[in-house]
């Protein structure tokens, strides 16, 4: 499998990470436990998690989702293998998102320990806190990094002004910068990232990967209704892309997945892999049959004429 550079770091993914985020949520350990190996055999190697994964779940507490990560990596030897994503800031039981220095010094231990592993590859800030200023953030990462814990720190969730503001301090204070943007992208959802803080990120070589690629599962083609919504626990997000707009991008992708013998949802991640400024797009998949579509995915190329077909659609 093709590997891409992620920004400035020397970590080199597939142009696809595995989301972590449905392990200990709609999969089960042994279900996450296949589903990792099928990834991992295919030649595909990151993984994207976060502390709070799946907290949402009545009677879960948080770290489940790295806690099966943990476990399959010590099970099957090959941390060296795998580049580990995780995540810090979300609330956590502390009633806010939080990214002082004392609390991620303690974050980054307990999902150390739930990972089961001396370092984490790649350690994002998932929200922004306006409560903290990014010295004394990006001042704790500088430490995590001194001690090994961490090898490179990234954020999730920033605008392009935030971005540019924490780059500024990183460089004015001498202290490490973001190397890695984890935006919300997708042919649906492009204002947020398609501009200022994608320019930002190729002008700056910030690796990005994509969250919500397949817009909470809509690009997939399986909801094309009110009715089809009931299909999964996931559905509910679906329903606000059931408008005009959202039909015009189905169609287009059934048109390009009928010429290249796809599914729509690798469709949607080939344009996202193939879009300027993006390293990888996360996706997860709670089957087998799902797992082999994304494997797919990482490996189809879409022509100059489906990728405008595609963007004239999403306009």
């Amino acid at each position: 499998m093709h590997k891409r550079r992620l920004g400035r770091t020397d970590l080199s993914i597939a142009p696809l990470v595995l989301g972590g985020n449905v392990f200990g949520w709609t999969a089960d350990e042994k279900t996450s436990f296949d589903l990792l190996d099928r990834f991992v055999g295919a030649g595909l190697n990151a993984i994207d998690t976060a502390d709070a994964y799946s907290r949402w779940v009545p009677g879960n507490k948080g770290g489940e989702s790295e806690t099966i990560i943990g476990k399959w990596m010590k099970d099957r030897g090959n941390r060296d293998k795998v580049v580990v994503i995780t995540k810090v800031g979300s609330d956590m039981g502390q009633g806010h998102k939080d990214l002082s220095a004392a609390y991620i010094e303690k974050a980054v231990d307990a999902s150390l320990k739930r990972l089961q592993t001396e370092f984490i590859d790649l350690y994002l800030s998932h929200w922004p806190d306006p409560t903290t200023p990014y010295e004394e953030t990006l001042g704790v990462y500088e430490k995590l990094l001194a001690k090994g814990k961490i090898r490179y720190a990234g954020c999730s969730n920033l605008d392009a002004g935030q971005l540019r503001a924490a780059l500024d301090v990183a460089s004015l204070r001498g202290l490490p910068r973001y190397e890695v943007l984890q935006p919300e992208y997708n042919l649906y959802d492009r204002s947020s990232f398609d501009g200022p803080l994608r320019d930002l990120c190729v002008a700056e070589d910030i690796g990005v990967i994509t969250y919500f690629s397949l817009a909470k599962g809509f690009l997939s083609g399986k909801y094309r209704s009110e009715a089809d919504l009931g299909q999964s626990e996931r559905g509910g997000g679906v329903k606000d892309y059931l408008n005009a707009r959202g039909m015009r991008i189905l169609a287009a992708l059934d048109a390009v997945s009928a010429r290249h013998s796809a599914k729509q949802a690798e469709v949607a991640l080939a344009w996202v892999i193939a879009r300027p400024g993006v390293t990888a797009p996360i996706a997860s998949a709670t089957k087998p049959e799902q797992m082999d579509s994304l494997i797919r995915a990482a490996s189809l190329k879409l022509s100059a004429d489906d990728m405008a077909e595609l963007d004239k659609a999403s306009a």
